[in-house]
C-alpha cells in the first residue's frame, strides 16, 4: 500500500471505529435499555390485565363474601358489640366445657370507617375442652381473628391447661351511622 492510501485507510478506519463507538454507546445501548423497559412494562400490564380478568370472574363470590362480612360485622355501638362478643364467648365456653378465667376487651379507633376490638382471653381446661373452644371460636360467623395463642400447663401431667389468646374483632362504621 502506498502511504497516501494507507493514510486514507487509517482515517476511514478511525472514522468507522469512532462511528461504531458512537453508534453502540449512544444509540444501541439506550435503545436496548428502552426496549427492556418497555418489555417489562408490557409484562406488568399483561399481569394486571390477567389479575383484572380473574377479579371479574370472581366478582360474584367476592361480593358475596363482602356482603357476608358486612352482615356479620360487630355493631358500631361498642356496648352492643361487647355484649355480643361476651355472649358468644359464654356460649363457646359452655359448649366446650372450658372455663373462662379472664376476658379483657379494649377498643381501637384507628380509622374513620371501622373500629377494632382487641381482646385478651384466658381459658382453662383439658386439651379436648380447649381445642373445642378454639374450634367454636374459629368456625363462628362472629368477625374475630385469633392473632396470638399461648398454651401452658398447670400440673406436671399436663392435664390442666391454660389457653391465652389475643383476638381482634371488626366493627364496620357505615356512613349513615354517627
Amino acid at each position: 500500500m502506498e502511504i497516501k492510501n494507507r493514510q486514507q485507510f487509517l482515517i476511514m478506519l478511525t472514522i468507522a471505529v469512532a462511528g461504531l463507538y458512537v453508534l453502540v454507546n449512544f444509540v444501541f445501548t439506550p435503545l436496548s435499555a428502552w426496549w427492556s423497559q418497555r418489555a417489562s412494562e408490557i409484562h406488568e400490564l399483561g399481569q394486571k390485565i390477567s389479575d383484572g380478568r380473574q377479579l371479574l370472574r370472581r366478582e360474584s363470590y367476592i361480593r358475596a363474601q363482602w356482603s357476608q362480612m358486612q352482615s356479620n360485622a360487630l355493631p358500631a355501638n361498642t356496648s352492643l358489640a361487647e355484649q355480643q362478643v361476651l355472649h358468644s364467648f359464654d356460649d363457646w365456653s359452655r359448649d366446650s366445657g372450658a372455663e373462662l378465667t379472664s376476658l379483657m376487651p379494649q377498643w381501637q379507633n384507628d380509622a374513620t370507617n371501622y373500629l377494632t376490638l382487641d381482646l385478651r382471653v384466658e381459658a382453662s381446661g383439658d386439651l379436648g375442652m380447649l381445642t373445642r373452644f378454639l374450634y367454636d371460636l374459629e368456625s363462628s360467623p362472629v368477625p374475630l381473628q385469633v392473632s396470638s395463642v399461648e398454651l401452658g400447663a398447670h400440673d406436671n401431667e399436663g392435664q390442666q391447661l391454660t389457653l391465652s389468646l389475643e383476638i381482634n374483632g371488626l366493627a364496620l362504621i357505615t356512613p349513615s351511622q354517627p
